[in-house]
């Protein structure tokens, strides 16, 4: 059974997780990246490198998040997509954000380069197994 989920529900769901996937068009190709992100609201904050490989993405006119969980045992699961862009926060801004202050990379070493995604699209489904 596939159940639409609306737009509170996705934004709940995405506060349930720290990672999700950044959906971008590298040199003609889809890359996708998992990050480490922190929600508030309709605020999505993340960060990298000043020289990684996302260290472009406001440049790009459109981008995808994607977040999902699954309970491979019980058969159920969700997954919630984001479109939208990327904004760079100026220097010292990404501290200041109490949520993204929490923006924890697991990849570790420096991370100073901070973006806030802009939410324009959002959809999401859930899923669960029938018992028959």
């Amino acid at each position: 059974m596939i159940e639409v989920l609306g737009e509170e529900e996705c934004l709940a769901r995405l506060a349930t997780s720290t990672v999700g996937r950044i959906g971008h068009v590298e040199d003609g190709r889809v890359e996708i990246i998992p990050v480490n992100y922190r929600i508030d609201g309709r605020d999505l904050y993340l960060r990298t490198r000043e020289d990684g490989i996302l260290s472009g993405l406001p440049d790009e006119p459109d981008i995808a998040f994607e977040v999902d969980h699954i309970e491979g045992l019980e058969g159920s699961g969700w997954s919630v997509l984001l479109g939208g862009r990327v904004e760079r926060l100026e220097p010292g801004e990404g501290q200041s954000i109490d949520a993204a202050a929490h923006v924890r990379p697991w990849a570790g070493g420096e991370r100073t380069l901070w973006f806030r995604f802009v939410i324009e699209r959002i959809s999401g489904r859930s899923v669960r197994r029938s018992n028959a």
